[in-house]
């Protein structure tokens, strides 16, 4: 077990809180095969960014305002697509702990993606959110994170971030945050703690009035 405290949590979506792989797996698979390239290879790089960002890694000699169009049909198409999009297990018990504490959604979905997958799976959405409008750079970049702590009033070494892939893990560690990975990605890209699941986190109040995180650990830096 391991104990760690916070003024503020924030919370990644895909991948983290809510599980729409079946969905990004559809809609990525079905963009790399229509630009020729092996859909294994990408799937392994598009998690935790934004659409164009992805493709830029992908097609690094692509002109930018092609990815940007592509990003936009893309969003339209995952925003219209809500088969299999389900909670992680332990997320709606995790964010009705938070409910009263100190948090914020920090995802590279845009504002109708995040609603949509929100609700999907049953998930209150969080009053302060930074969604892919409120930022000029896709993450590993750290600015979202950086506008989430800065909107909830807290220094960033007093948030804790949860995050599920190598980008945001990265973003989290460059906006001077701790990280808690979650999920089969997460162990693998360095954050502080590693879960499998929501199931393993609980969410108390602390005296101080910060947040007090017991985590039962899979892998621990």
């Amino acid at each position: 077990m391991t104990t760690l405290t916070a003024r503020a949590l924030l919370l990644d979506m895909d991948g983290t809180i809510v599980n729409s792989d079946a969905v990004v797996e559809r809609c990525w698979r079905r963009w790399a095969e229509e630009h020729g390239l092996d859909a294994d290879e990408a799937m392994k790089i598009v998690h935790g960014r934004q659409g164009y960002a992805t493709m830029a890694a992908l097609l690094p000699d692509r002109p930018m305002e092609l990815n940007h169009e592509d990003n936009r049909r893309m969003l339209a198409a995952e925003t219209a697509d809500m088969d299999g999009v389900v909670p992680v297990p332990g997320a709606p018990a995790f964010m009705a702990a938070l409910a009263s504490l100190p948090h914020a959604l920090v995802t590279s979905a845009d504002g109708p993606l995040s609603r949509a997958r929100m609700t999907a799976a049953g998930l209150p959405m969080p009053a302060v959110r930074i969604t892919a409008e409120c930022v000029s750079a896709s993450k590993p970049d750290p600015e979202g994170f950086l506008k989430g702590a800065a909107e909830l009033g807290f220094a960033p070494e007093e948030c804790i971030v949860f995050e599920d892939s190598e980008a945001g893990i990265a973003a989290g560690r460059a906006a001077g945050m701790r990280v808690v990975g979650v999920g089969p990605r997460a162990a693998a890209h360095g954050p502080d703690v590693a879960v499998t699941d929501l199931t393993q986190v609980t969410v108390e109040a602390g005296e101080d009035g910060g947040i007090v995180l017991r985590i039962a650990t899979t892998t621990a830096a």
